[in-house]
């Protein structure tokens, strides 16, 4: 049954499991300890630090192992920010970045710092000059992901770090999904990775800090490693991450471009097999093995229970399947359609075979969550209605809203509106998106007394 949620966790690559194995007899000993077992694990856990610096493009006394990825970033970021206090208390960063460093810039601002989200255009890329113009005379960090966790779109980190360093700006670049796949652009100050992304081992994080950045870690002091990771090491884990990750990025360039070819005919087959999609991200700067595609009409949480049952292991951004009903962030700050939301992320190995098969089985799967939702087919125009017309939609989650516009769309005249009554907070993205897709003009949101009223002027 093929798993094509490889962004969320990659399989445990085959050099990780011998290595964990392997180091589950060496490495158990306290690797701070000078008798033999300890100068044993000591060595390895040196020989680990080593491999991982080479790959991440830094000297093993820059980088410590973390306890997963979001520990990562966390401390890259408080850790920069504390230890340039004295310039100021503002971070800048993109609207797509993961959701941890999101939560860190929350964290800042309950504090008294501040934070600017520079946007993204449709594809999810951030444009270098107006990140530029984001970096403040108080800005003590910056934060760029190297390519994006739900679309695969791969930002222009070279470009930002050199407007960062004519700012005196330190640029966090975190690299958990592009890592395993080859390596990050020189000129972030400091870098962040899960293991879990390359097919290491869950658990295990890294965090690079280059020399010359300020730098102080926040909470109490650990006794271990250069100071910015304390407690015990999981060194079976860490030796199995950083021996996966010599063994993903020498593979890399082969099967790179082996996914990248499958991902193309994802992208290309799609929208020619299932109406009403939109392919997201960027079709050229983007990560070899990730597509991601929205479905009018379509209620996320299904289509992924649907494609489970027929065997297909898939992810999703879609408020739909989310307990909070939120849209995507990601997805939100392009403006792309939500609902329906599938994300493809092939692990190193999948087939031909495996890719035709789900394409054989998406087209069925969309149309038979539509004819059970009720979403409306292809077809006939109604008689236009002169009055002006309004759908209540409210108390109805996604993508009922879209499904009951699409509905009488047809009994509108051309040049008339209809206006769609919705407290669902994914109406306000999905509405637009549903306009730009079949051509008609969104007037705008007018308040209401309960939710908004979404206003849709038809133009053909």
């Amino acid at each position: 049954m093929p798993y094509f949620d490889a962004a969320s966790s990659a399989p445990l690559h085959p050099v990780a499991r011998q290595a964990l194995l392997a180091s589950l007899d060496e490495g158990w000993a306290d690797p701070a300890r000078l008798y033999r077992e300890g100068r044993r694990a000591g060595m390895l856990l040196a020989a680990a630090r080593e491999a991982a610096a080479e790959a991440v493009g830094c000297r093993p006394d820059e980088l410590v192992f973390t306890s997963s990825g979001t520990e990562a970033v966390h401390s890259g970021i408080s850790g920069a920010l504390s230890g340039r206090r004295r310039v100021g208390r503002h971070l800048a960063l993109s609207a797509v970045e993961h959701s941890s460093v999101l939560h860190a810039a929350a964290a800042l601002e309950a504090e008294g710092g501040t934070s600017t989200e520079v946007a993204v255009d449709r594809h999810g890329a951030v444009d270098p000059s107006a990140f530029g113009r984001a970096l403040r005379p108080d800005t003590a960090l910056a934060c760029l992901q190297s390519a994006n966790h739900e679309t695969g779109t791969e930002q222009p980190v070279a470009e930002v770090a050199a407007l960062c360093a004519a700012a005196g700006v330190p640029l966090l670049v975190d690299a958990a999904q592009s890592l395993g796949r080859g390596p990050v652009p020189d000129g972030w100050s400091l870098l962040a990775a899960s293991a879990h992304k390359w097919g290491g081992p869950a658990g295990v994080g890294l965090l690079a800090v280059r020399k010359g950045v300020r730098f102080a870690p926040r909470g109490p002091a650990g006794d271990r490693g250069p100071g910015r990771a304390a407690g015990f090491p999981n060194l079976p884990a860490i030796v199995a991450a950083a021996a996966s990750l010599r063994a993903v990025r020498e593979e890399a360039g082969a099967e790179n471009a082996r996914l990248r070819a499958l991902v193309d005919r994802i992208r290309a087959e799609v929208p020619r097999l299932v109406p009403d999609v939109e392919v997201v991200g960027d079709p050229v700067r983007r990560l070899p093995h990730l597509v991601t595609f929205s479905c009018l009409y379509v209620d996320g949480e299904t289509l992924l229970h649907e494609l489970d049952r027929a065997g297909f292991s898939v992810s999703s951004g879609s408020s739909c399947t989310s307990s909070t009903l939120t849209p995507s962030h990601v997805l939100k700050a392009m403006g792309v359609l939500s609902e329906g939301n599938i994300r493809v992320s092939l692990p190193d190995g999948t087939t031909r075979e495996d890719v035709g098969r789900f394409l054989e089985v998406l087209p069925g799967v969309v149309a038979g969550v539509r004819e059970k939702l009720g979403a409306p087919a292809a077809a006939s125009p109604s008689p236009a209605r002169e009055a002006p017309l309004v759908v209540d939609a409210l108390g109805r989650r996604c993508p009922v809203p879209v499904i009951e516009l699409a509905k009488v769309i047809g009994e509108v005249p051309v040049g008339g509106t209809v206006t769609v009554l919705a407290d669902d907070e994914a109406a306000r993205l999905d509405i637009p998106a549903w306009c730009e897709m079949r051509e008609q003009e969104y007037v705008g949101e007018e308040p209401a007394d309960r939710g908004s009223a979404h206003v849709v002027r038809r133009l053909v």
